[in-house]
């Protein structure tokens, strides 16, 4: 059955001398495998260079429920980048966002609202002027909502600590080690009144940055199962700082 559907491009993988496995979160069927044929090959032309992290895709596609590939009839570039290409600190970003969609979403499921979260923040790690060091941490932060996981909000009372494993704010030090210390966790409550288009009004630091990611990569292990190193975590605070 021929469908057409957009795409976020996240991964691929070779399959023989010409041919690759292709990951592509769709908004029509949520996380897809596509065996694409041919594609390394010297007639295939320029087709390889849409199968770029983060890549936004019109494409057409042969779908059969419950086949472990399906098959990508045509494909067309959905918005062009303008900046994500030549600038190494959002590019860099678009590889570890690619990574981490691919540890956290492994079903074969349509989730129309966070295809709509996910493409249009995207555009804005592409588009956006000011404040692009602190996308990162927001989208981190925003993504655990449509993941299920968002955290609890800070209550009218004090609070000091955020507790990673309860997901909510105390007064007291937890037990366990998996919290934010105090400076940490003002500057993490803050994320709860920041939207993406606002990453200007941040005021992180490098350290800043740093630690905050380390404690939502924690949370995100922690509430989503993550296992195994985010490869691209080490080369992205090296560009970021």
């Amino acid at each position: 059955m021929l469908e057409s559907t957009k795409g976020i491009f996240l991964h691929h993988i070779p399959y023989s001398d010409t041919s690759v496995i292709a990951t592509i979160y769709t908004e029509k069927y949520g996380q897809l495998s596509f065996l694409v044929n041919g594609i390394r090959s010297k007639k295939a032309g320029s087709v390889i260079n849409l199968f770029q992290p983060l890549f936004l895709l019109d494409l057409v596609i042969s779908y059969k429920q419950g086949r472990n590939l399906q098959r990508i009839r045509d494909v067309q570039l959905a918005v062009p980048f303008t900046r994500i290409l030549f600038d190494i600190k959002r590019s860099s970003q678009a590889i570890f966002i690619a990574e981490i969609l691919m540890k956290c979403m492994k079903e074969e499921e349509a989730n129309p609202e966070l295809f709509s979260f996910l493409f249009h923040a995207i555009c804005l790690l592409d588009l956006k002027d000011e404040g692009i060091a602190n996308f990162l941490i927001v989208f981190l932060f925003r993504l655990t909502r449509y993941l299920g996981v968002f955290p609890q909000m800070p209550g009218s009372g004090g609070f000091r600590f955020f507790d990673l494993v309860s997901s909510s704010f105390r007064q007291d030090e937890p037990a366990h080690h998996s919290f934010m210390n105090a400076e940490t966790t003002l500057k993490f409550s803050g994320l709860f009144r920041t939207d993406l288009s606002e990453l200007e009004k941040l005021s992180f630091k490098n350290e800043h940055r740093t630690v905050l990611m380390s404690k939502l990569l924690e949370y995100y292990k922690i509430h989503l199962d993550l296992t195994g190193e985010i490869k691209s975590f080490t080369v992205l605070k090296e560009v970021l700082e």
